[in-house]
């Protein structure tokens, strides 16, 4: 909570001083002074009441006093209850040039998922519904933890750049990639590798089960891939650089849906093509975003700084951040993955597992804009208490949020309006369809709830606070959303509908908390701490003198 005056300088406690500031005296505010009626006041007020116009002052006083006692009992700094509508829409814009891209960029990810499951859909019924309980897998057990790791570098890198320490991005880079590239060939390779006995033993239906086998085997590229390009994404986005991957994402866009068509089509590799075709459009990004760096002049460059030993030093502020950071994104991840498994002890399994694989398509889809913008909110926010301006972190996270609701209700309208026509999109299998249609209202209520929240987390992130996260999302989605889905999917046999239902008990819980923690956040306290993990990792990390405090024109 941030030091200032009233409320926020009291903890939080409400007195009636809070309700005006100092200056307002009898003659400025005649009908409330101190929280309480001025009588001498109320006389001159009870004269004037028979002009209508002096009455609609006074009204017009009394709640421009409320407001502002409203805005003060709020533990905010000062400053910010009256940020000029300039300094916001300056803002707005410095979040948009970040996050514009990389909605791009995310769209245009997403679309190989979507592209791969119309593939998948024309291969058969079994096919698309193996597909999609692979592509569940890979994205909750592969993607997830890539981006829940390299999660963890984001707090440093951006408080880095905001300090003007460039060696900490570089060094902070190498240590992830690293990680990443450990984490992929030797822990998740041989969980894929065992994806037959773990499905069967939960029950799922074998045909299935032997489909999702082979194509989880063949995305193993694709997962080497995603380890080199999560770490390199958020390198460059932490120093603003967020169209190279729009470009690069572009670019392997074009390629993807054609050489889909020559490996599935042409060469009649079926699923085995599917899968294969992501990791050729990973690769081709990473090959542009390595030429990009290589050649550019803005970038810092990713080697910096390399020696042999400072590989071997630091890594606990790193680890510190990235494993909490994993924890809090697969816990909510593989929410999913458990819809997935319990849609396969539903009456009709095919049916439910197909629908929900699209269904997670579809969030995925919503996701883009709140994706992005809390990826904007990391990055403004973690610059600003690098720099030392928590009151720039703080109202940055304000109107950051304020967006993500008001994107969450016209998402909320979108998928009302999407019916059976959505479904038909991927398969006209009517039972498909039919449960498309039962879920996508569902998921547009979700988005009230999942938009916010994201935001939200961008801005945990953005104050290397990701135990925060962690331990909110261990609570929403486990100790409330999976309890009430159980209890409405199998006790009162609501089938279908209730998994979603339990997943939006989930994210209303969620953002309930993380706008809590949000509201008592002590901005400076943020700011100091900043500044210790910046210096923390450069004490470990910089071995010769000057590296960690260069200039800007040695960049």
């Amino acid at each position: 909570m941030c030091t200032g005056s009233g409320a926020e300088s009291r903890g939080g406690v409400i007195s009636s001083d809070d309700w005006i500031s100092k200056a307002d005296d009898d003659q400025q505010n005649p009908l409330l002074v101190q929280g309480v009626p001025n009588n001498a006041a109320a006389g001159s007020a009870a004269a004037a009441a028979a002009e209508s116009a002096a009455a609609m002052r006074a009204r017009g006083g009394q709640a421009k006093l409320f407001v502002d006692g409203l805005l003060r009992r709020l533990p905010i700094n000062g400053q910010l209850a009256t940020l000029p509508l300039q300094e916001v829409g300056e803002e707005v814009v410095s979040l948009g040039r970040i996050a514009c891209p990389i909605i791009l960029t995310t769209l245009l990810i997403h679309s190989r998922s979507i592209v791969s499951t119309l593939f998948l859909s024309h291969l058969g019924d079994v096919e698309l519904a193996g597909g999609s309980l692979a592509l569940g897998f890979y994205n909750i057990t592969g993607v997830s933890v890539m981006k829940g790791l390299s999660a963890g570098m984001d707090p440093i890198c951006g408080q880095a750049f905001g300090a003007k320490r460039w060696a900490v991005l570089s060094q902070t880079y190498q240590k992830m990639l690293c990680l990443l590239l450990l984490a992929s060939t030797l822990l998740i390779c041989l969980l894929w590798l065992n994806l037959e006995p773990i499905f069967l033993r939960f029950g799922q239906d074998p045909d299935i089960v032997k489909f999702a086998k082979v194509y989880i085997i063949y995305c193993i590229p694709e997962l080497i891939g995603q380890a080199v390009l999560h770490p390199m994404r958020s390198f460059l986005r932490t120093q603003g650089l967020t169209t190279p991957p729009t470009i690069a994402a572009i670019i392997a866009a074009i390629f993807h849906a054609p050489i889909n068509y020559l490996l599935v089509i042409q060469l009649n590799l079926g699923a085995k093509g599917v899968a294969l075709s992501l990791a050729f459009s990973t690769m081709n990004m990473n090959i542009g975003l390595l030429i990009y760096v290589a050649m550019s002049s803005t970038s810092i460059k990713p080697w910096r700084g390399l020696t042999f030993v400072s590989m071997f030093q630091g890594w606990w502020p790193l680890l510190s951040l990235a494993l909490p950071s994993v924890i809090s994104v697969c816990l909510e991840w593989w929410w999913y993955e458990i819809m997935l498994f319990l849609c396969g002890l539903l009456a009709d399994p095919k049916a439910s597992v197909s629908a929900t694989g699209i269904l997670i398509q579809t969030t995925g889809l919503l996701y883009v804009f709140p994706f992005s913008l809390s990826c904007g909110l990391n990055t403004r926010v973690s610059h600003a208490l690098g720099a030392g301006q928590p009151t720039r972190a703080q109202w940055t996270s304000v109107i950051g949020i304020s967006l993500a609701f008001g994107y969450a209700i016209l998402a909320c309208v979108f998928t009302n309006f999407l019916g059976e026509a959505w479904g038909k999109l991927y398969t006209q299998d009517p039972d498909v369809v039919k449960l498309i249609s039962i879920g996508l209202p569902i998921v547009g209520l979700c988005e009230l709830g999942n938009a916010p929240q994201t935001a939200a987390c961008g801005v945990l992130s953005g104050t290397a606070r990701p135990k925060e996260g962690a331990r909110i999302n261990l609570f929403a989605f486990y100790l409330v959303g999976f309890p009430v889905a159980i209890l409405l999917t199998f006790q009162l046999k609501m089938g279908y509908r209730g998994l979603w239902l339990g997943l939006f008990s989930a994210q209303v819980a969620c953002v309930s908390m993380m706008l809590y923690t949000l509201l008592k956040t002590d901005w400076k306290h943020q700011a100091k701490r900043a500044e210790e993990l910046t210096a923390a990792v450069g004490e470990r990390d910089d071995l010769e003198d000057g590296l960690i405090n260069d200039s800007n024109d040695e960049r």
